[in-house]
């Protein structure tokens, strides 16, 4: 099959930036799927896909100017119902043949052409024919038309387009931007499709300004990127674009000299790289007198509305230089620094404004403040839920430290809401914490409680840090259970894709802090701890909570590596110490590697079983009365249940859970003569109860480290 390259481009007004490289992706995704689908691409046939603020482009490798014809055999039904008892067609199959345009022209020798073979328990029969391959002009159009329908647009603009002179009018179009221009390309062949409006031709436009012709003539699907950086001034990849000015940011901060460095954030540079075609990377700069304002502030306002590259020196300290992305490349490059310098300044003196009127006020003198700050119609102000947060963070404290930490804590509790009400948050809400640990600093109240202050949001996202210190995580996890509690108790429940007070997120913050800082602090108790601090604003969830939270582990615990029988096998009993989880899984990792693992696992089910159903005439109690004990295997039972679960159980309390576990891997001989020999359910009464108590025995020494019934296969 002879191929050449297709090259498809979308010619378009300015595309949102963030969402450039996702449009980009998902048009040359589609597009060479639906051409697979076709049969028009090969084996070899590799993908690329360009994007730029003005244009969505794909190269496709190896597509062929037709599919090859393809048989195709189709089951039309059982042989019973398409003919009768003579053999001849009935007419359900005559309607069928002639569906799929048989030759009826001789029914007898069209049935006669079918195949018969066997399908399940019936005799079927098949119509072999022979597909068509598609040819590249139908099936790129409808590929095109495929790949504009399932782009990821975040919103669609409609627009008037004018149809063509045989009928004067216009017509709507709707897609992301207006669309002005149509390339396709098969090697030097232009493949005659149309979409939004417009026919394909061989030619696009560069650079708004600095292309050196227009429009640029694209000779050669191959050539496309090319051309268009040689002729259109134009940087067609996004990839290479975002190379291109990552080696220019570093090139520039190098120049800046005094070991400086671009601040490192991908998301601005793939923003940035999406809003230029031709990058050329300018150092400007800013009075140092702004240096006196937090550099957050400062980091922040740079980027997020100037969507500049502020200039950090070897310590991480920001300096007053900073890095532009501009989309020219002019001889004279004074004016556009010039222009961005003078942009800039304002901006920073606002900041610097905020900072300093912030600091006019303390944070304790903005308590009452948020009083009138509606936190959630049900649940109140935040000057209400401070109240709870320091309730809650008062009892961890006291079962955490001395007077001291419940001191910092409910301090820290106290103020860390404050800065809501400031102006610098007030502008920018994302130094909501970062600017409370500031003006705590400012107001003399040392660094444990300004870094509790800041800290009390951690952990804000996947892997970020955990607070700083104890009273840190003391008020983090008084916050998030807050959220939590309130937010259950008045069935505020997160569903499949909406979490708009980020429960998800702030129950696994709650099992980082327990887990990774090995608090002693059960689980149970901390919700319902917590339940009291809302009065009779919300109803009791603590055990749909619980179960919230315990599917977040499991996940989270999948996501390390865990087995899902591992994890279900542990967390089947509910840990309350969420610390220990770790250490019970690598415990039953060891466990399961042990020659006597699975027989152990399966007798530990069939125990269990027993003593469900035992226990539906009534509790089983965990008590043994030697007398009673006949059988010899049961006896030998009794013995090794004497001998190692007291090692066991001072292993296990001395949180040595695999050394408990293997230890008790030695009762698998005797488990097994018990259960061949010794028949559990006797008749006589006292016999019976005295064996389904030494199951419980054996039942409650096995399981403490996890259900080890959840390891059977």
């Amino acid at each position: 099959m002879t191929t050449q390259n297709l090259l498809v481009e979308l010619f378009v007004e300015e595309l949102p930036p963030k969402a450039l490289q996702k449009l980009g992706d998902a048009f040359a995704t589609v597009l060479a799927d639906q051409l697979r689908a076709q049969g028009l691409t090969s084996a070899d046939t590799a993908v690329t896909a360009y994007a730029s603020p003005r244009r969505l482009a794909a190269h496709v490798s190896h597509v062929a100017l037709k599919a090859e014809d393809k048989a195709v055999q189709q089951k039309l039904m059982p042989v019973s119902v398409g003919l009768n008892a003579e053999g001849q067609a009935t007419p359900a199959l005559l309607k069928k043949l002639q569906a799929l345009g048989a030759d009826l022209s001789a029914p007898a020798a069209a049935v006669a052409a079918l195949k018969r073979a066997q399908d399940g328990k019936a005799e079927a029969l098949f119509y072999d024919s022979l597909v068509t391959g598609a040819t590249l002009d139908t099936g790129l159009q409808k590929a095109l038309d495929e790949a504009i329908a399932k782009l990821p647009i975040p919103k669609v603009m409609s627009y008037q387009l004018e149809t063509d002179c045989e009928l004067p009018g216009w017509s709507s179009v709707h897609f992301v931007r207006p669309a002005h221009g149509l390339v396709a390309l098969h090697g030097t062949t232009v493949v005659p499709v149309k979409a939004l409006g417009l026919s394909a031709g061989c030619t696009t436009q560069g650079h708004r300004f600095e292309a050196l012709v227009s429009p640029v003539v694209v000779p050669h699907a191959d050539q496309y990127a090319e051309v268009l950086q040689s002729d259109g001034a134009v940087i067609a990849s996004f990839a290479a674009r975002r190379d291109e000015i990552a080696r220019q940011l570093a090139a520039a901060a190098a120049q800046a000299g005094n070991g400086a460095r671009p601040i490192e954030d991908d998301a601005l540079l793939d923003e940035v790289t999406a809003l230029v075609e031709r990058p050329n990377v300018l150092i400007c700069q800013f009075e140092e007198q702004f240096l006196d304002v937090p550099q957050e502030c400062l980091i922040l306002t740079m980027k997020a509305n100037q969507k500049y590259f502020p200039l950090l020196d070897a310590a991480g300290k920001l300096t007053n230089k900073f890095l532009v992305v501009s989309n020219i490349n002019p001889d004279d490059a004074s004016f556009v620094i010039g222009g961005n310098e003078r942009v800039v300044r304002p901006r920073l003196a606002d900041a610097k404004f905020f900072f300093d009127q912030d600091r006019k006020k303390t944070l304790a003198s903005r308590v009452e403040g948020l009083s009138k700050v509606v936190y959630h119609n049900k649940l109140g102000t935040q000057g209400e839920r401070v109240e709870r947060v320091r309730a809650i963070a008062k009892a961890i404290a006291t079962q955490l430290g001395d007077a001291q930490l419940v001191q910092q804590a409910d301090l820290a509790a106290q103020l860390a809401k404050t800065d809501l009400v400031t102006d610098m948050v007030g502008e920018f809400p994302e130094l909501q914490g970062t600017m409370g640990r500031y003006y705590a600093l400012n107001d003399g109240l040392g660094e444990t409680v300004a870094d509790a202050i800041e800290d009390h949001y951690k952990p804000r996202f996947a892997g970020d840090t955990l607070p700083r210190n104890t009273s840190g995580v003391v008020v983090a996890l008084a916050d998030k259970l807050e959220t939590l509690v309130g937010m259950f108790g008045i069935g505020n429940l997160p569903t499949g894709d909406r979490d708009p007070f980020a429960l998800r997120r702030h129950a696994l913050g709650v099992i980082r802090m327990l887990v990774e800082k090995d608090l002693p602090l059960d689980l149970n108790a901390l919700l319902a701890g917590a339940v009291p601090a809302f009065g009779d604003k919300i109803a009791d969830a603590s055990a749909a909570l619980a179960d919230f939270i315990y599917d977040r582990l499991a996940g989270s615990l999948r996501e390390q590596g865990y087995s899902a029988q591992e994890v279900d096998a542990v967390l089947a009993l509910r840990p309350q110490r969420l610390a220990q989880v770790p250490q019970f899984l690598a415990a039953v990792r060891a466990f399961a590697a042990l020659p006597e693992s699975p027989a152990l696992a399966a007798a530990n089910k069939r125990v269990g079983n027993i003593l469900k159903k035992a226990e539906l005439e009534g509790p089983v109690d965990a008590h043994v009365n030697p007398a009673l004990l006949q059988e010899q295997a049961e006896k030998d039972l009794y013995t090794a249940l004497q001998r190692f679960v007291p090692e066991a159980n001072a292993q296990f309390d001395a949180g040595d859970y695999t050394a408990s576990l293997q230890t008790l891997a030695v009762l698998r001989a005797p488990v097994d003569a018990f259960f061949d020999d010794v028949m559990v359910n006797a008749e006589q009464l006292d016999l019976r109860l005295n064996r389904q108590g030494l199951l419980k025995t054996l039942h409650e020494a096995m399981n403490r480290v996890a259900d080890l019934s959840r390891l059977a296969s």
